[in-house]
């Protein structure tokens, strides 16, 4: 894509990531994003639950040196009793409160589009035909580090807060006004 010729970030439209998770994302575009290394904004779990009913997430694997090895799409956790447990019939059922996780903030040099038209392509070949078939980032970020690259994983103190269930709605707001009155954020974006 001849648009994009830096490194550049991908978010969820509907997510809210937190002023740290930018500074970290923006702090490895800048200095650390090639086109043999990608990155990651890992929360931990706990972060990223809600009260009123399951989510599903991304949990992250780590390698030895703390970078991504693998992402394995979990559903239908929840925090019951003091655990964080997921009911999908994987194991392991119970999950560390840290375990990190993405909520779909990553990083990426301008060399990601040209590897991924190449995925795409395969994956055309193979699940085209299939009515529900999705093309994850996840598919392309196991891919690219099985062929040699690393995803590095940028931890953040962040909280992540979204608009799972009608009954987040009035937690984020109140989140929000949170940020704004402790001087995170300005009480007007555009004004």
């Amino acid at each position: 894509m001849s648009a994009v010729n830096e490194p550049f970030a991908v978010i969820n439209a509907d997510d809210f990531y937190g002023h740290n998770a930018f500074e970290r994302a923006a702090e490895f575009l800048i200095n650390d994003c090639t086109d043999r290394t990608y990155a990651i904004v890992g929360y931990d779990l706990l972060r990223t639950l809600s009260e009123h009913g399951t989510v599903n997430r991304g949990v992250c694997g780590l390698d030895s040196m703390g970078n991504l090895s693998t992402i394995t799409e979990r559903i239908n956790i929840a925090k019951k009793d003091g655990k964080i447990l997921v009911d999908d019939g994987l194991e392991p059922r119970e999950l560390s409160t840290d375990t990190r996780v993405s909520m779909n903030f990553w990083c990426f040099d301008p060399s990601f589009f040209s590897y991924t038209q190449q995925l795409f392509r395969e994956f055309l070949q193979e699940h085209g035909q299939e009515l529900k078939s999705e093309f994850f980032i996840p598919i392309v970020a196991d891919r690219f580090i099985k062929e040699g690259g690393r995803v590095e994983i940028i931890p953040t103190t962040s909280n992540w807060f979204g608009v799972t269930y009608k009954e987040d709605a009035p937690f984020v707001e109140q989140s929000l006004h949170a940020l704004i009155a402790n001087g995170e954020y300005p009480s007007s974006l555009w004004a």
